[in-house]
């Protein structure tokens, strides 16, 4: 059913495969935590939405989508602009993301928490926007003030080993990297997943503050021994609630109106306004 209003939040968070094996945040197990509304879809100018959920933490109203809106016979391009079209009808000024990733650091091992602080884009989604009618500077494209609160409920709930910093390189997939590929990136990059970008991109034109948290759950080709699939499949089933418990945490920690970043002052004003409205005009 195709709901006819996009309920208001300011927050939202885009799943990943850290909580796809779980019914987030239905698998944790909280008294301030109540699930609103489900199975929310939405016509937008992309298509129609991918499935919604609206819960709340406190007072603090979610919007959530599972694996970053990805689905067969939708472009991942469509998909992110479709998940970021609504987040921005919401009124969301806070998303988080989260998702699993492999090595290329060589001193990364599995089940590594990583908060990245920075961004390589090697994937071809790179003109994948909502209007065009902002220039984003993307300095700070992680916000430094979210990724505090972040680093903050990573320490408080997990005792392995936390990196505070990085950079998150992006293929395009569905398929993993080469070892050529690994090679090239090691020395330049962290880690390497799918999602970061264009969503990075999308959370900025929306004028809205952006960090993710990354579980590694195999290492890059080249990088160590060959990686068991049962290594992946564990962590994907067996560490989802502990990933969603840092998410709810987060989301309690940080205000949604009250900003010590920069994000929303870096969105500019495009120089090209006159093409854009002319381009409009004619649509």
């Amino acid at each position: 059913m195709i709901e006819a209003k996009i309920p208001a939040a300011a927050y939202a968070v885009v799943g990943g495969s850290g909580t796809l094996s779980s019914n987030f945040p239905a698998n944790v197990k909280a008294d301030d935590v109540e699930i609103l509304a489900d199975n929310l879809r939405f016509d937008t100018p992309y298509g129609e939405s991918p499935a919604m959920r609206l819960f709340r933490v406190g007072e603090k109203r979610v919007l959530t989508v599972k694996m970053h809106g990805w689905r067969s016979g939708v472009t991942r391009a469509d998909a992110s602009r479709q998940v970021f079209w609504i987040f921005r009808e919401a009124g969301v000024k806070r998303i988080i993301s989260e998702g699993g990733v492999g090595t290329v650091n060589k001193l990364l091992d599995l089940r590594d928490f990583i908060i990245p602080d920075d961004y390589l884009d090697l994937s071809v989604r790179k003109d994948v926007m909502l209007d065009g009618r902002y220039l984003l500077v993307m300095r700070d494209a992680l916000c430094p003030e979210m990724r505090k609160a972040l680093i903050a409920s990573t320490k408080k709930r997990f005792d392995g080993r936390v990196f505070t910093r990085g950079t998150y390189a992006v293929t395009d997939g569905r398929h993993f990297e080469s070892p050529a590929e690994v090679a090239m990136m090691n020395g330049h990059a962290d880690i390497v997943g799918q999602s970061i970008c264009p969503e990075v991109y999308l959370a900025r034109e929306i004028g809205a503050c952006y960090a993710g948290l990354y579980f590694t759950v195999n290492y890059g080709e080249g990088i160590k021994e060959k990686w068991s699939h049962q290594d992946m499949a564990d962590i994907f089933y067996d560490d989802a609630p502990m990933i969603g418990e840092i998410i709810l945490e987060t989301i309690r920690n940080i205000d949604a109106e009250e900003h010590h970043c920069e994000c929303q002052s870096l969105r500019k004003e495009t120089l090209l306004k006159d093409v854009y409205n002319e381009v409009s005009a004619k649509g």
